[in-house]
């Protein structure tokens, strides 16, 4: 076809050279019977022309480009030139059928010859035309699109997140960016505000695509709302199959800078299968979504992942306010103090603030409020549970398993603003039955700290305060709520609970509220007298801690029969357990810590399921009938730390006896999997470290010696779990070496990964004790606290650094790279803390009280670089610091907080 073009261009050529050199116009009618067939061919391969082009605008236009005005002009062009060459083409026969003389001359000359000179010269338009058909593309970017702008509701406290997600906008290495969680929180509102700033602030974006996911969507329903934005909203492309709709999207969209804001997912959306082209540095595109899930953000490959907290305070109360309205709260002077407690059970939640504050904008009376805080302590108020729970109950509905949800309803015993040690929750689950994936403890908390990891990261748990720091969890006063309305509304035949935990309540619950719960929670109260006999045929969890006990019944536990855990800690007056607990045949958890039990009574031998028994901070304990820690065969968990138990008032060598009786009485337990214990003599210490299941298991170790003067740390090497260490009133220690060992452990031990476990080490009251140079071999070292030890010069010395060497082989180890907190009181000669400054990625805390020697810290500008700081001294210490220059003070002046 290329050919046949090439031959008629060129005849078209010689043609109308020809007709140029001809004299007369007599040419123009002579060469008719030629000209009239080139122009309908040409006439056609315009057509021909004009119609490929078209296809090609056409297809660039359906992915949204614009067809470039060269193109459009050449095109409108062609559309008037065939018009017109079409008309000659039609009226060519009659021309011809004027014509004689063997076509040189005409009937009607003055028509032909005009007629003759239209075609000539159309011909030689339409040529030239159509050489100008060169194009390297027909269509280019669209200009860029209007933002539609999405009504919103009015923000709160929205600004500092709001400019971290912009930031990260702004930020080219920044393409995948996620907001999560709670449900409630505001996520949608941001996104949205953020949506509408788009059509306010300059950028360079081309597109900005909306589309809510949410639970149940699927890929064909993200697709159709993304179509939508892009024109694609007929029935026919609704009705194409998931891959010719991605493939319609992706053609749109892979050449453009865009914004794609995606609302409320739940799972990963798999771009390539929705035909999203993947932001990169490339393309300069941005993904922005929500979800309430940490865990959806990571499947996404969010570069940054950004929380939505609740609001403070202050702007909770101000939403709550916004919403109740001037003319409520001005209606009674008290209002205003009751509107306050209103809002706080809120919890600083905007959907909770904005439900309640509307549903009370008419409650004018002082008994409709109290009415309000009455119902919401029994989360029972109407629109909470119409309005606020169902919605956050998505969260626990999606929950993947039974166990999960269990494990977080389990949470709800605990009372409102609850720090949860995460351990004592998970030892609770375990000893439930709930984690039965393992048999063995140390097993089944790799389960249940996975279980608390995705509770955090769906934000139905959060983090613990800076009191509990990381080893605590705590759940959000309306998730609790919420928690404590599924168990009542929909897990009454699986999880019938009873909880009153810090109800103020001063007597015992009637003896019928029992007969059908499966838990009960009435922790943290102040009852003293549990007196009467309680028929609970399918109790199985009972917490009674932090209450004001003094007397328990001896017939209360006698119709308990499957009682699984029983909390009696932190009641400090309890001076004896009845013997009627010897009924508790089927209990796996004991938890004693606390309490002021003096005896142990023989009946505990009952108790053979037993799996966890807490015996800490018993300072009364003076007695423990002997075989009886031994019968408890079944026994994984066994806690005894700070217990009087052989306490420092009884003779050394009954100090000693009742330490190695223990000891030898542990032996026996051979499903031991965690142990904290207390040690208080050398020789103790040596029999308890040549055993290898307590090596395998001690998890904790308080060590109290009245010898020798030298302690080789080294022998604790090979405790293997050992995660908190404290050496306490140890006054004859004045120097801890690191000597390899020939004795106590195998002489081919690893020393590069000594205590590569310990956490915790607090140094209390070691009177002789110069420094603790050791720790450098202790890498994951998170808190450090050293208290009363008066003759302590450094904490770290420069000067047995080739100790440090000998065992390591390390020539200068960095110590503290995960402390977290650091505390110094009362060391009055103390002068360094370390010869140099030091990185402290992780350091969050340090304390420092009655250390007036110590003139300098280990810091530079450096250190402790992206995280909140706090230092804590006095003032005058604060001012007799030296710095290694002005920078490095200015760097930390924001970190100071005096406490005096």
């Amino acid at each position: 076809m290329g050919n046949c073009w090439s031959v008629q261009i060129g005849l078209e050529s010689f043609i109308i050279r020809g007709l140029d050199s001809i004299a007369g116009h007599a040419n123009y009618v002579c060469k008719l019977q030629q000209t009239l067939p080139i122009l309908s061919a040409s006439l056609q391969e315009l057509r021909a022309q004009r119609n490929d082009l078209l296809r090609q605008v056409d297809l660039a236009e359906q992915r949204h480009l614009k067809r470039l005005e060269e193109v459009q002009l050449w095109l409108s062009t062609a559309e008037t030139m065939i018009t017109e060459a079409e008309k000659l083409v039609s009226n060519g026969p009659q021309q011809m059928n004027n014509l004689c003389l063997c076509g040189c001359a005409s009937k009607r000359c003055l028509s032909s010859y005009k007629f003759g000179k239209k075609v000539a010269k159309m011909l030689q338009e339409i040529s030239n035309h159509k050489r100008k058909r060169v194009f390297e593309k027909v269509a280019g970017s669209q200009p860029a699109a209007s933002v539609v702008v999405r009504p919103v509701e009015q923000p709160v406290a929205l600004e500092s997140t709001m400019q971290k997600v912009w930031s990260c906008v702004v930020d080219k290495d920044v393409g995948i960016i996620g907001l999560y969680g709670l449900g409630g929180v505001g996520k949608t509102t941001l996104l949205t505000k953020l949506n509408n700033k788009f059509s306010t602030t300059p950028n360079d974006f081309e597109v900005v695509i909306w589309a809510l996911v949410s639970k149940d969507s699927d890929v064909g329903k993200i697709q159709d709302r993304i179509g939508g934005n892009l024109g694609f909203s007929n029935d026919s492309w609704k009705n194409k199959s998931v891959d010719q709709k991605a493939t319609d999207i992706y053609g749109v969209l892979r050449e453009k800078r865009l914004v794609v804001l995606l609302d409320d997912l739940w799972e990963r959306v798999d771009l390539n299968q929705v035909g999203i082209p993947k932001p990169n540095q490339e393309n300069g595109s941005k993904l922005i979504f929500t979800t309430r899930s940490l865990e959806v953000c990571g499947e996404m490959e969010a570069r940054k992942k950004i929380k939505v907290e609740c609001l403070e305070p202050e702007k909770a109360w101000e939403l709550f306010q916004d919403k109740v309205g001037d003319e409520t709260l001005k209606s009674h002077p008290d209002i205003p103090n009751l509107e306050k407690q209103v809002a706080e059970r809120c919890g600083g939640l905007p959907l909770a603030l904005i439900t309640i504050g509307r549903a009370m904008a008419c409650k004018t009376t002082l008994g409709e409020w109290n009415y309000a805080i009455e119902m919401l302590k029994r989360c029972a108020l109407p629109k909470m549970e119409n309005e606020v729970f169902p919605l956050l109950k998505f969260s626990y509905d999606n929950l993947p398993n039974a166990t999960m949800k269990s494990c977080f309803l389990y949470c709800c015993l605990h009372p409102e603003d609850y720090c949860i040690s995460k351990k004592r929750l998970v030892e609770y689950w375990f000893c439930e039955g709930l984690l039965n994936e393992f048999d063995r403890f140390s097993e089944a908390q790799m389960q249940g700290d996975d279980i608390i990891s995705s509770l955090l990261n769906v934000c139905l748990l959060e983090n613990g305060d800076e009191i509990g720091g990381e080893d605590c969890v705590k759940m959000h006063d309306v998730i609790r709520d919420m928690a404590l309305w599924i168990t009542r509304e929909f897990e009454t035949i699986e999880n019938n609970f009873f909880v009153k935990a810090g109800a103020q309540l001063f007597e015992e619950l009637d003896a019928g509220a029992w007969e059908s719960v499966q838990r009960m929670s009435v922790m943290k109260n102040k009852i003293e007298v549990l007196k009467e006999t309680p028929k609970c045929p399918n109790l199985r969890t009972l917490f009674l801690c932090q209450n004001n006990l003094k007397v328990i019944s001896d017939d209360f536990f006698q119709f308990i029969p499957h009682l699984t855990v029983l909390d009696l800690s932190r009641n400090y007056g309890l001076p004896a357990l009845p013997k009627g607990i010897s009924n508790l045949v089927s209990l796996e958890c004991l938890d004693l810590s606390s309490t002021g039990i003096r005896v142990l009574p023989i009946e505990l031998k009952s108790l053979t399921k037993l799996k966890m028994l807490d015996l800490s901070y018993m300072e009364k304990l003076i007695q423990i009938p002997q075989q009886l820690i031994s019968s408890f065969s079944k026994l994984q968990i066994f806690r005894m730390w700070w217990s009087g138990y052989g306490g420092d008032y009884i003779e050394d060598n009954v100090l000693n006896s009742n330490n190695e009786k223990l000891i030898e009485e542990l032996k026996g337990l051979r499903c031991l999997n965690i142990l904290s214990i207390q040690i208080k003599s050398i020789i103790c210490l040596e029999r308890y470290l040549n055993f290898n299941l307590f090596r395998c298991c001690t998890q904790a170790l308080l060590i109290k010696l009245t010898e020798p003067e030298v302690f080789n740390v080294l022998c604790l090497k090979n405790l293997e779990r050992l995660e908190t260490l404290q050496f306490d009133w140890c006054g004859c220690i004045e120097e801890m070496k690191m000597e390899k060992l020939h004795t106590w452990v195998s002489s081919s031990t690893n020393y590069t990964s000594c205590f590569h476990t310990l956490s915790i080490v607090h140094f209390s009251n070691c009177a002789r004790l110069r420094d603790v140079t050791w720790l450098i071999l202790a890498p994951n070292l998170r808190t450090l606290r050293i208290v009363g030890c008066p003759r302590m010069l450094k904490v770290l010395s420069d000067r047995k650094l080739g100790e440090v060497v000998g065992v390591t082989g390390i020539p200068y180890p960095k110590p503290f790279l995960k402390l977290e907190t650091l505390v110094l009181h009362s060391l009055l000669q103390l002068k360094s803390i370390y010869w140099d400054a030091l990185p402290f990625p992780c350091l969050k805390h340090i304390l420092i009280k009655h250390c007036e020697k110590l003139n300098k810290l280990p810091l530079n500008t450096n250190s402790a670089k992206g995280d909140l700081l706090s230092i804590e001294g006095s003032r005058d210490w604060w001012a007799t610091l030296e710095w290694e220059n002005e920078a490095t003070r200015d760097n930390f002046l924001p970190s100071f907080k005096s406490f005096y």
